[in-house]
């Protein structure tokens, strides 16, 4: 059964389509997509299922939710969002948080996530720790996106390949360095590197190498860095599930 989605005005999907346009140019002016594609993620994968309450509803603009651990620097984003959102005020941060990291990955050369309208901003924020943790390994990733989030182990990899956009910083993760040699391109070499072994320069974080340890997540992995065109079905699906976490249930 596929999700009934809420019906907006034409006028409403006219401004998204606008909006769309002026985010594309912020995002490829200030080079920041990896930033947009943290923050739409981390909006939305607050979200648990047992009692329906956190995900991609605005409430990271809150700065209860910006002060979680996990999202050290995002209020950068927030902040270079902002002068955007105030040409549309009819838009929601829901809406406009997902629409950013949607973009985000667009602009860099990567799949077209499909995007419904229709999220509206809620107040409260959610608790602190219902992100991952990069130093653990894949019993805490499926506790975090299966259990928690509803999510599958294919979207766990999938999502996963979101790292070949940009690096760790040390001040905010207490890692330093990217995950590929072009942080900025949306590709399959995420996974190509996490094959070949660590590399001077790059970064490999706990959770990165336990999907190399687990029988359901490698085959993903090898298949993702020999197949770039599955890679991208398969991400565009996993990010479109995570961005509607809590949204038009079917």
């Amino acid at each position: 059964m596929g999700k009934c989605y809420p019906t907006v005005s034409e006028e409403y999907q006219k401004q998204i389509q606008l909006c769309s346009r002026k985010l594309k140019g912020l995002i490829y002016e200030k080079q920041c997509a990896p930033l947009m594609l943290r923050l739409g993620w981390h909006s939305a994968g607050t979200y648990d299922v047992k009692t329906k309450t956190g995900g991609p509803f605005g409430t990271i603009k809150h700065k209860d939710e910006l002060a979680h651990g996990a999202n050290n620097g995002l209020d950068i984003a927030v902040r270079l969002l902002e002068p955007i959102k105030e040409q549309f005020p009819s838009i929601s941060y829901a809406d406009y948080y997902q629409l950013a990291g949607v973009i985000a990955v667009e602009v860099t050369g990567g799949p077209d996530v499909p995007f419904h309208p229709g999220r509206e901003d809620k107040a409260q924020p959610p608790v602190e720790g219902r992100l991952p943790n990069a130093t653990l390994g894949n019993d805490h990733l499926r506790t975090v996106f299966v259990e928690q989030m509803g999510l599958s182990d294919r979207d766990i990899v999938a999502l996963s390949g979101g790292h070949t956009l940009g690096r760790c910083h040390k001040e905010r993760s207490g890692f330093e360095g990217p995950w590929t040699t072009n942080p900025l391109v949306f590709d399959n070499s995420y996974f190509k590197e996490l094959l070949s072994g660590e590399k001077e320069g790059l970064i490999q974080l706990p959770t990165d190498k336990a999907l190399l340890s687990d029988p359901v997540f490698r085959p993903l992995v090898e298949k993702y860095a020999e197949d770039e065109e599955a890679f991208f079905a398969d991400y565009a699906d996993a990010h479109m599930k995570l961005s509607e976490l809590g949204f038009a249930e079917a």
